[in-house]
Formats: C-alpha cells, sequence, structure tokens
C-alpha cells in the first residue's frame, strides 16, 4: 500500500548516520549477527537515507535478535528500540486470513463456500465474480478488479461505505483469471470476519491473535499509536536522489479500510506473530489457528505473472513468484520462502520466513516506501546459512537507478504528445461544476482566476491547459507523497456543445479511465 499525505510537516535537512545498535533485553546475537552485522546495517541505513528500523530474528522458535538502529524520531535523536511500535502497513493482511482461519478452526466459515452465504448484501461490478467469490478468493486477489486505491486512500468513506461501492469499480480482468493486488477485497475479507463474529475485525485481532500471542502493546489505528509510550515518527524523501532530504510525513487514518494495513507493532511483538506461523499456527504450545490452515496460507493459490520488468525475477537467486493466503510465496537461493510487506506513508514493513531452515526476520522502517525492508533479511539468511555473501544494497541502488530512468523516459515521452498551440474549446466557466461517479463520489471544478481547481477526495489541485480539452493537475511543491497527481484531466461535450463529463485516470489499469458525468447545464 503506498497512499498520498495531505501535507507535510517538517523539513528536515539530513539523516544523520545511525547510532550504534542499542543493547536489548535479549540472548546474546550468535556471532553471525554480531557488531560487523550491526555496522552492515548502520551502513545501509546511511546508504538509504533510512531514519531508523527494528530487526527481529527468530531461528528454530528463539529470538535470536530484536534490535534497534537509528532513530525513532530524527530530530530529537530519540533511538529505535525493540518495543519501538512503527506502522506494519500491508503485514496486516495476513493477520485478517490469520483471524478468519480462527474462525474456520471453529466451524464458523469454509474457505470455499460463496461470501454471499455469509453476507447476502455482498455485490460487485461483474455478476459472476458477486456469485462465486468466497473467502479464499478475497485474501489471494484474483478478484479481477486493479487496485482502485483511491476509493479507500482519502479517508472519505466508512468501511460500510466501501463495502457498498465496490460494486460500481470497473474489473479489468474476468473473476480468477489473473493475479492483481487487490486492497479492497482484503477490507471486504475483515468485514466479513468482523460480521461473523458480531463484532469487529479489530476485535477479532484483539482477542483472536493479540491476546493468545501477548501482544500487548500492538495496536490497530494511528489514533491508539500516538498514545504509545514508545513508538516512530514517519517519513520520506523529498525526491528521488541520494541528496534529497527527508521530510517528517503526517500519520494516515486507515481506520475504514483497516484490515488492509492498518496494524502497528514493535519487532519485539512481531516477532512473536512470525514464531506462530513459522511453527504452523501454534506458539508456546497453543494452537492459534489449526495446522492445514497455516499450510494453506503458505502454499500457492494463484501465480504471480511477471511484469514486463519483474521488480525480483531478474535475479537468479529469487525465483518466480506466487500468492497464497495474505502471504506472497518464492525462494531465496534455493530455499523455501515466505513474505509480505508493507508500505503505509512514512513507513516500510517486511515479515519474511524460510520455512523449512527455521529462519524468520521482521523488518520495521519508518521511511516511506524504502526497499531496505526487501533486503534486509536476505542479509540475514546468507549469514545464518553460511552463503557467500552478495551486496544486496548495489543490486537494489542499481535496480532503483534503472527504475527512475524508465520513468524519466516514460514522462519524456509523454511530454512530446502534447500538442502545441490549442486552446480550450469553452470559456473556462463552462467547465465548472460538480461531477460525480456512483462509486468515487463527486470532484469538484471551480474557477480560480485564469485557472481551473479541481476537488477530489479531501485534494485540491490546481489546473493547466495541457492541450484541446485536456488539463493536468499541478501537484502542491513541497510534498513528496502528491508529486504523482500529474493527472491528465479531459472534458467532453455532448452533441449541443454543453460540458456534460469529464475523464480522470483515477485507476491507472483502466485504459479509458473513470467517467466523472454531470446534468446537462439548463440554458
Amino acid at each position: 500500500m503506498r497512499p498520498v499525505r495531505h501535507a507535510i510537516l517538517a523539513l528536515l535537512a539530513a539523516v544523520p548516520v545511525a547510532t550504534p545498535a542499542l543493547a536489548q533485553r535479549r540472548p546474546a546475537a550468535p556471532p553471525a549477527l554480531d557488531a560487523r552485522f550491526d555496522a552492515q546495517i548502520d551502513s545501509v541505513l546511511k546508504a538509504w537515507r533510512v531514519p531508523g528500523v527494528g530487526i527481529a530474528v527468530v531461528h528454530k522458535g528463539k529470538v535470536i535478535l530484536a534490535k534497534g538502529y537509528g532513530y525513532k524520531d530524527v530530530a530529537a535523536k530519540a533511538p529505535v528500540t525493540a518495543t519501538t511500535k512503527f506502522a506494519i502497513g500491508s503485514v496486516t493482511k495476513s493477520f485478517v486470513v490469520t483471524g478468519l482461519a480462527t474462525q474456520v478452526k471453529q466451524g464458523a466459515l469454509d474457505w470455499d463456500k460463496p461470501v454471499r452465504e455469509y453476507l447476502p448484501d455482498f455485490r460487485l461490478y461483474d455478476a459472476v465474480a458477486t456469485e462465486g467469490m468466497t473467502p479464499r478468493d478475497l485474501v489471494s486477489h484474483r478478484s479481477g478488479l486493479p487496485r482502485h486505491d483511491l476509493l479507500w486512500g482519502r479517508g472519505v468513506f466508512t468501511r460500510e461505505e466501501l463495502y457498498q461501492r465496490m460494486r460500481y469499480l470497473e474489473p479489468t480482468r474476468p473473476f480468477r483469471s489473473y493475479w492483481q493486488y487487490q486492497n479492497l477485497m482484503f477490507m471486504t475479507a475483515g468485514y466479513l470476519s468482523g460480521k461473523l463474529n458480531g463484532t469487529t475485525w479489530e476485535q477479532v485481532v484483539k482477542e483472536r491473535i493479540f491476546t493468545p500471542l501477548g501482544m500487548s502493546t500492538a495496536d490497530l489505528s494511528v489514533a491508539d499509536l500516538q498514545r504509545s509510550a514508545d513508538y516512530a515518527f514517519g517519513y520520506a524523501l523529498s525526491g528521488q536522489t541520494d541528496n534529497d532530504s527527508v521530510v517528517k510525513v503526517p500519520y494516515r487514518n486507515l481506520d475504514a479500510v483497516g484490515p488492509a494495513g492498518s496494524i502497528n507493532a514493535s519487532v519485539e511483538e512481531m516477532a512473536k506473530y512470525l514464531t506462530m506461523h513459522m511453527q504452523g499456527g501454534t506458539y508456546n504450545g497453543t494452537e492459534v489457528i489449526a495446522a492445514k490452515d497455516a499450510r494453506e496460507m503458505q502454499s500457492p493459490q494463484m501465480f504471480m505473472p511477471r511484469p514486463p520488468v519483474p521488480p525480483t525475477g531478474e535475479w537468479n537467486e529469487l525465483g518466480d513468484e506466487s500468492y497464497g493466503m495474505g502471504l506472497f510465496l518464492n525462494n531465496y537461493r534455493g530455499h523455501r520462502l515466505v513474505h509480505h510487506g508493507g508500505n503505509i506513508d512514512g513507513f516500510s514493513a517486511e515479515l519474511n520466513f524460510l520455512p523449512s531452515d527455521s529462519i524468520g526476520v521482521v523488518v520495521l522502517t519508518n521511511l516511506n516506501g524504502t526497499q531496505v525492508r526487501d533486503f534486509i533479511p536476505y542479509l540475514v539468511y546468507d549469514r545464518l546459512l553460511g552463503l557467500t555473501p552478495i551486496d544486496w544494497s548495489k543490486r537494489f541502488k542499481e535496480r532503483q537507478a534503472a527504475t527512475q530512468a524508465r520513468a524519466r523516459e516514460a514522462q519524456a515521452k509523454e511530454d512530446a504528445l502534447r500538442r502545441a498551440g490549442t486552446q480550450p474549446s469553452h470559456p473556462l466557466d463552462e467547465y465548472v461544476g460538480t461531477y460525480t461517479h456512483p462509486g468515487y463520489g463527486p470532484v469538484t471544478i471551480a474557477r480560480e482566476g485564469d485557472r481551473l481547481q479541481l476537488a477530489f477526495m479531501g485534494l485540491s489541485f490546481p489546473m493547466e491547459h495541457y492541450h484541446f480539452d485536456t488539463f493536468r493537475l499541478v501537484p502542491p511543491p513541497g510534498n513528496p507523497l502528491l508529486a504523482g497527481f500529474r493527472w491528465k484531466v479531459t472534458f467532453a461535450a455532448d452533441r449541443d456543445g454543453d460540458v456534460v463529463s469529464l475523464n480522470a485516470p483515477v485507476e491507472p489499469a483502466l485504459p479509458r479511465g473513470v467517467t466523472f458525468a454531470r446534468p446537462k447545464p439548463k440554458r
């Protein structure tokens, strides 16, 4: 999950070099994870400009490392500890499946019965998906829908409203035909879990996961996070170069779409959750979920096709990926790998383990979208498995540079398509009004001086004329999380010449964009 923010609270000149790892109340780390490992992590944080990170390592059921590196609060130079809470983002998705698995265990749910047997009002745009969708489908990203993240990303709608509005969201693939990451399906899975429990999804997680695992400080809302004794602030890079400053960003309230990514926890507590899954659903002798459901979560449910430029498949050490139930599946240097990452404003997280080797790693960071969360587990595995070290930081840096170069090239090609010397076909006032979509709600166009202004989902952008009846949004300066909103919005008129709709790339996977209509103006 990578949503946007309203504003940046503070601009910080640079990230200080991370402090030495803090001693934690844990047994001494094995030689492979000694001071040399600490120095390696400090070097990674400096190279990637990450303010702080918490790392926990579990080996054969024991926590052999739980440490903080760097800062949870850069301005105050407050260090990260093993008990510092971070937002874990989409790692939350595996908690949704775990909660459902407890309900399967008690006989309240069947993975393969239609969702409509439990939620009769469940409805999607596609009638086949509406009738056939099962809980297993909800948690394996095969609904046929692309992300449609802006529906939930701004916190405008309640969970119930999101659930009802999904029926208006257009799919891009037939049901069960293709893997597409989809947060709203996990929100629905959590919604279902809460209904089955007669309470809420949050209560399911507290009662059935946090309590038996002893995760006493973990929470499910940024409001609770900020009342904690030990928690991290989130940060983002101001741009895309190594010289960019790091800025503090506000927390994003995810209450409505909570099951897709709202949990906050420390590495000390996440190590307990990791241990339970590594042990097939059991923790400290207590069966949290049945072993068969733990296996189902870690078994392929949907093959993930390689994108045109695969994010990991270009490296021989990593295999082709598939998706289980709330968990990604592939391998690392011939060892079976189970994992899931999380990204939310100001934070990136990773849950990662090698089941056959009984080694697992939790990485929690307070930098938006950082790739260090992806490769720090590999650094641990190389050490504990005695493998020839790979400079994963260098590899990821090279891949990041190539990705950014491709993005610049694509932007240049797009800019070259702009038709110079054109004018809007209507006076600006004729574009002014409110345009609506049954799922996404209203878009308001206003006139401010010699410019149009677009307001949508709590965001507001000036619009510059691009060409003909197409205008481009101008993101506000100083907010790196809004920089991608350079949408091109196209207005359309009917046969009488009245402006009656606008089309915007609200969901990038829809080639035709999303159309918002308004009533025909009165003359």
